[in-house]
């Protein structure tokens, strides 16, 4: 059943490259207007991120052409949307500080733009391989822990970034309460929970104040794990679809718009 899908998805993702290109064209312009102005203000750590974006603009076209494969036009104009909203909405525009949900929103993207990914190389791997007849389910399943891989390796990143660079990726979050066993005089693993935090002051070495907060700083494991969960529903969303895709192709033919496959060479 997996391999008859061959000739649906090409026919669900055959579109043309002007809607890709045109989405290319606008958020590279922005980018190159971005980086201009940030120029002209000194701020030389944020023009790097705009060459940056730059860069991985080229990256699905330098995949397609070293590995011989070809994204979907509604698949490739959302990563060029999805590294603008990152680096430029997100890092240099502030937008994760301004809209709560916006970093929420790019995780869960990714975790489905990932999961389509993963059900795509099971695709292109097995695709010539007539032998092998794999189940829709562990297609999906194989979608799924990919992009839940992505997502565990991309806080690996984050969390790297933070220690060697000094920087914030991991963002920071204030909480009122603090369950833990290391203020246990005992030892004995008790858990000591600290309720109704109403502000934290922090001193320094000689004894003079650095910061006073409203509440404790959790210095990134919720946001960790808030990035994880909804990059997990992200994943769930076009494994269920994925699952579909293959049981109906017609029915859930939207799922086949995200399916990468193999460049079809002219004879």
């Amino acid at each position: 059943m997996f391999f008859k899908m061959k000739n649906r998805i090409k026919k669900a993702v055959k579109e043309s490259d002007k809607k890709a290109l045109t989405v290319y064209i606008i958020v590279r312009t922005l980018v190159i207007i971005c980086m201009i102005n940030e120029l002209i203000q000194g701020n030389y750590e944020n023009a790097f991120l705009c060459i940056f974006s730059l860069i991985l603009f080229l990256v699905p076209s330098i995949l397609e052409k070293t590995l011989k494969i070809e994204f979907p036009t509604v698949f490739e104009g959302i990563v060029y949307i999805f590294i603008f909203a990152a680096e430029i909405l997100g890092e240099i525009n502030n937008f994760y500080n301004l809209f709560y949900a916006f970093d929420a929103i790019l995780h869960t993207i990714n975790g489905f733009l990932c999961a389509s990914l993963g059900f795509s190389l099971v695709y292109i791997l097995n695709e010539n391989i007539k032998t092998i007849n794999l189940s829709p389910l562990f297609v999906s399943l194989v979608a799924f822990c990919f992009s839940m891989t992505i997502g565990v390796m991309w806080e690996f990143y984050e969390y790297a970034v933070d220690m060697s660079l000094q920087r914030d990726m991991q963002k920071d979050e204030i909480v009122n309460q603090v369950n833990t066993v290391l203020l246990d005089e005992t030892k004995s693993n008790k858990v000591i929970r600290i309720k109704d935090i109403k502000y934290t002051i922090s001193y320094d070495e000689n004894g003079n104040e650095v910061m006073k907060t409203s509440g404790y700083l959790d210095v990134g494991l919720h946001d960790t794990m808030k990035d994880l969960i909804v990059n997990l529903i992200g994943a769930i969303i076009y494994s269920i679809f994925g699952y579909l895709y293959i049981i109906n192709e017609d029915k859930y033919e939207l799922a086949g718009k995200f399916i990468t496959t193999k460049k079809v060479l002219a004879k």
